[in-house]
């Protein structure tokens, strides 16, 4: 029985060092920003404001994963999740200072000067820290030595993506298996190639020629992985377990916990914790931005509707939310009719049915601007999978496995998929596979800079053409 505390891989003295140097920079910037900009002397006040961010950095922190080990994250993650856990901090101190009344005993100055200067100094230094162990790794110092346990599809897998990332600081050894030859995957040299039995990695483990051993046994394997870690338990090394997922579609997989039970997710939205507050905020900050800009336009659009054809200027569509649920979505009507029953007649090239405006906006995904009241309303997403109409989604999941799994996150105004060409009419089924594979690819790879890729990427192809504009009728 899995038990509390027997996964716990942040046990070492780095976090502990992480969380010291960034009190630190937290005070000094508080500090160097007061002495900068206000006459009066440090006073209590400022001492408790200094103390309450860095208990607030350090629970938000924890959160935003910025104290998990950071070998394999991606400098560009690691500083997203900086501001990503200092908004929050932001937040609470700004309401605090509100609601008891102590505004007036800080300097504007040398507040604001603090709460931007704190995370820049916090990025410049973790980002410092990551250069420097990046180029000790490249030259070959700074490492730790690995063995695979198990010649399989997944170990190959592991072995490349270390060989392929030096500036991990993992120096790969080889493969251990006790199975036959013929039995076994081909493992390229360049991967260090079979070197040994399950008895001469023990053997080695005991020596301590081996700092980490990744076991990547099938999941029908559980008794040899038992039996191997029984040995290896006689060992200093760090044992991991690679479970075979392959044999399943993760969407977002991820390690929690019931109780005292760990468990791991295999279809899961990404947006939990800080992840979700960061894809909120975004759609927010984003979206009344756009709908500002975007209110005169909506306007001359209205009465060019109005002059063009009879019928109202907006149209509703009931369409699948997040969890599936069933919401109202309003776009510009660009047809003669104003279709929402059981069958749905797509649009296709030289639809009839399309207005001279209508034609227009369809064309240049002006039509969806209205949406724009949805994501600041919090139904919708900036960027998410496309919602489809309710009689569409009901014929495409039973032809199409995991379709449905798109609605694990909130429909967006634009997409991974439109923006590589995959919308319009679907007149064949695989040009929908299309869509949903890239619909599922986003929500694997979703972060913060991908979703302003994918916004860029769409007012480009908007405003000058491009994949957003294609099969557009």
């Amino acid at each position: 029985m899995a038990r509390g505390g027997l996964i716990r891989p942040y046990g070492s003295a780095i976090p502990l060092a992480q969380r010291l140097f960034d009190a630190g920079w937290i005070a000094a910037v508080h500090y160097a920003a007061y002495a900068a900009y206000s006459k009066a002397p440090w006073e209590t006040q400022q001492t408790l404001a200094t103390g309450a961010a860095v208990l607030a950095f350090y629970v938000t922190g924890e959160m935003a994963g910025l104290y998990q080990p950071a070998r394999g994250v991606p400098l560009a993650k690691q500083l997203v999740r900086i501001w990503a856990a200092w908004l929050p901090v932001v937040a609470v101190l700004l309401g605090a200072a509100f609601l008891l009344k102590t505004t007036d005993q800080f300097s504007r100055l040398a507040t604001g000067g603090w709460l931007v200067g704190a995370p820049i100094a916090i990025s410049v230094w973790r980002g410092g820290v990551a250069t420097v162990l990046r180029q000790l790794r490249l030259q070959g110092r700074n490492l730790r030595t690995v063995a695979i346990c198990g010649v399989t599809e997944i170990g190959i897998e592991l072995a490349q993506r270390i060989s392929g990332r030096p500036q991990l600081g993992l120096r790969l050894i080889g493969f251990f298996d006790d199975r036959t030859p013929d039995r076994l995957e081909r493992v390229s040299l360049t991967h260090g190639g079979i070197v040994g039995t399950f008895d001469d990695l023990v053997e080695g483990a005991r020596r301590g020629e081996v700092d980490l051993i990744y076991i990547a046994l099938p999941l029908k394997a559980e008794p040899r992985v038992n039996a191997l870690l029984r040995r290896l338990a006689d060992t200093t090394a760090s044992v991991y377990i690679v479970p075979d997922f392959f044999v399943f579609d993760l969407l977002h997989g991820r390690w929690s916990q019931l109780g005292d039970l760990p468990v791991v997710s295999i279809f899961e939205t990404p947006f939990f914790g800080i992840d979700g507050w960061v894809k909120r905020l975004e759609d927010i900050v984003l979206g009344t931005f756009f709908l500002v800009c975007g209110a005169p336009l909506m306007t001359l659009i209205a009465i060019a509707i109005k002059l063009d054809s009879k019928g109202p200027v907006f149209f509703k569509q009931r369409r699948y939310g997040l969890e599936g649920e069933v919401i109202e979505v309003l776009k510009f009507r660009t047809m003669t009719v104003a279709e929402d029953g059981a069958q749905v007649k797509q649009a296709t090239k030289d639809d009839q049915r399309i207005t001279r405006v209508g034609r227009l906006l369809r064309r240049t995904s002006l039509d969806e601007i209205p949406q724009l009241l949805h994501v600041v309303g919090g139904s919708m997403s900036l960027v998410g999978p496309r919602p489809h109409a309710v009689a569409h989604n009901e014929l495409y999941r039973k032809k199409i496995s995991g379709y449905m799994l798109r609605h694990k996150v909130k429909p967006g105004l634009t997409g991974w998929a439109q923006v590589n060409g995959w919308r319009g009419e679907t007149d064949e089924l695989w040009k929908m596979e299309k869509r949903i594979e890239h619909d599922l690819e986003y929500i694997r790879r979703w972060g913060l800079l991908f979703d302003l890729q994918i916004v860029f990427l769409t007012v480009w192809g908007v405003l000058f053409g491009g994949k957003v504009r294609a099969n557009a009728y």
